[in-house]
């Protein structure tokens, strides 16, 4: 028997360590025959910690919220009397969570142990690269790669095998391949997930790479925001060297792969190719005008490939399954599965692994569960803040990476954060703008003073004081700065602003023209007000952080809109729904 406790992250956030000792703690003293071993995030992050027993038989039973004080109930029922303690049981409808995706890419992901690679090598593990070594050409698994259509994850969307080929036919001295691990995008974490729960796959993936191109080094360029990542990656690496997967003449072949890993600083314009070879080169990360392309001079301006997590994490399967296997998912022109990480106002947070060619919907509402609190849903934002905002009106969109560039935002790396009727688009639009700002390194005049420009603007519309003439100045900024940016960080940065006018302009309007915040969010359009149903149970005066709120005992209540700092927490307080937001 043994117990499994989820630690990617997430789990690690919401207490799964000391769920983990617990369990340790009880079975010890018990004095029970049973192993407490850790795996990484499943993908129900709405559920950590997350703990599975896996009977002598090989059945598993999965707890949810498993929070240390239930530990002993569990131990008791499951571990001790062998009945399943169904109090903390996944229900029958989260179970549909994992149940209705496809996955390839989190296959592993919260179902071996990251950090001992016979878990890996007992699922298939580095079969993919003895493959390779042992009985296939340069040319043939490219050939694979093309004939499974996979695409680059990490943003672009470029078919995968003209990048390894372009590599493989530039000369250079030396050829390096680069993960670009430099995972940015609020709300995403699809690939830290990966790196953290099946770092294998990832290293497999690479050396087919490598040996595809004829590069020697990866390198693993990942941000240090992610040290449990950076560990296991590591640990996985000298696993790897000790079986002799990684190294010296790998299987036997002759061929020769290292890797080592990059931690970066965490700059955003680093996922993009050359300011992430800047950063390598020890230089500030900066992009550079292309071409050259990195394929023909790169790193050390010899031939490099760049491609991110998700990609890498593909290879081994496809290689393994054949690539017609994998393109005989999803659809024509975007092939394979697809990793989003589902943030927001949504029931079930967390990442899902489904065929390109899903509605938006059908990830939205039939894995994602719908919005929290049931309110309606307003939109989502996709590609993070290079991304754009798709209205409700929209939710029945294929995600494919045309039909979502046909929206103006795009597949991205697979941030989906869901947005309900309160949220403020002018605002969401102010935020993501706000990032891209602070993010940007500032080599193009117009990404460093337009975008500054544009989030003066949107702050002005937020606090009330927009003016005639405001969404044609954005408009007008946000296409100069496409224009006039070198790398994708500027290009993109209006997406979201260019979206949200684009299906929101009412919004706008109700900012400037009304002085309103038709979400009723921005606090500086906003006002709270005590109706004619305070019964004066002077609770919500108690709870007023300034002192705002005067009346007597049993009298009806007013609030000093002078005072008022809009906090909302007399709404928040109020049992008996006397108080309004105008």
């Amino acid at each position: 028997m043994k117990v499994v406790v989820g630690q990617g992250s997430c789990g690690i956030a919401t207490g799964a360590k000391k769920t983990a000792a617990e369990f340790e703690r009880l079975i010890a003293e018990k004095n029970l025959d049973v192993k407490v071993d850790v795996t990484g995030c499943v993908g129900t992050c709405y559920l950590e910690p997350i703990v599975d027993i896996y009977d002598d038989n090989g059945e598993m039973t999965r707890y949810v919220k498993v929070k240390p004080e239930k530990v002993e109930a569990i131990v008791e029922s499951h571990l001790v009397n062998h009945n399943k303690y169904e109090e903390q049981a996944i229900t029958a409808e989260d179970e549909q969570f994992v149940a209705k995706q496809q996955r390839v890419v989190l296959r592993n992901c919260g179902v071996i142990n990251p950090e001992n690679i016979e878990e890996y090598i007992e699922v298939g593990g580095y079969k993919a690269i003895e493959k390779v070594l042992t009985s296939m050409t340069a040319d043939e698994v490219i050939e694979e790669i093309k004939i499974s259509g996979l695409r680059g994850r990490g943003g672009a969307g470029f078919p995968t095998w003209f990048k390894w080929d372009a590599a493989k036919n530039n000369k250079g001295k030396e050829k390096y391949l680069v993960c670009n691990a430099d995972e940015g995008d609020p709300g995403a974490f699809m690939d830290r997930s990966v790196l953290e729960g099946d770092p294998h796959s990832l290293i497999e993936g690479m050396i087919i790479a490598g040996y595809a191109m004829g590069a020697g080094e990866g390198i693993i360029y990942c941000r240090a925001e992610y040290p449990l990542a950076i560990k296991r990656l590591e640990i996985a690496m000298a696993q790897a060297r000790e079986k002799g997967y990684l190294g010296k003449n790998i299987f036997g072949s002759g061929f020769d792969f290292e890797m080592r890993i990059k931690a970066g600083a965490g700059a955003f314009v680093c996922g993009e190719e050359t300011a992430l070879i800047a950063s390598l080169e020890g230089e500030r990360g900066m992009p550079r005008l292309k071409p050259p392309f990195p394929a023909a001079k790169g790193y050390w301006q010899q031939p490099t490939n760049i491609n991110n997590v998700e990609t890498l994490a593909n290879v081994p399967w496809i290689i393994y399954n054949g690539g017609a296997a994998f393109g005989a998912m999803g659809t024509q022109q975007s092939k394979g599965t697809k990793v989003f990480a589902l943030a927001g106002k949504i029931k079930k947070g967390g990442l899902v692994e489904v065929p390109m060619g899903l509605t938006l919907r059908d990830v939205i509402f039939g894995i994602g569960g719908g919005i929290k609190n049931d309110k309606k849903f307003k939109a989502v934002q996709m590609g993070g803040p290079s991304g754009g905002c798709i209205p409700a009106e929209l939710i029945d969109t294929p995600v494919t990476y045309e039909d979502i560039n046909k929206t103006g935002a795009i597949v991205g790396s697979g941030g989906m954060i869901v947005m309900d009727e309160d949220t403020c688009m002018v605002d969401m639009a102010r935020y993501f703008l706000n990032f891209t700002r602070d993010e940007s390194c500032g080599k193009c005049n117009y990404c460093r003073i337009g975008t500054k420009r544009m989030l003066e603007i949107l702050e002005r519309i937020t606090r009330g004081e927009g003016k005639d003439g405001d969404i044609e100045l954005l408009e007008e900024l946000a296409m100069k700065i496409k224009d006039g940016s070198l790398c994708g960080l500027g290009q993109t940065a209006p997406n979201p602003v260019l979206t949200t006018i684009k299906y929101f302009r009412n919004e706008y309007e109700d900012h400037i023209y009304n002085k309103k915040c038709t979400a009723k969010s921005c606090k500086a359009l906003i006002r709270f007000d005590i109706t004619d149903k305070c019964i004066g149970c002077t609770l919500c005066s108690k709870k007023c952080p300034v002192g705002a709120i005067t009346g007597a005992v049993k009298g009806q209540h007013a609030i000093d809109q002078e005072k008022c700092i809009r906090c909302g927490r007399c709404l928040e307080t109020c049992k008996f729904g006397a108080i309004e937001k105008n």
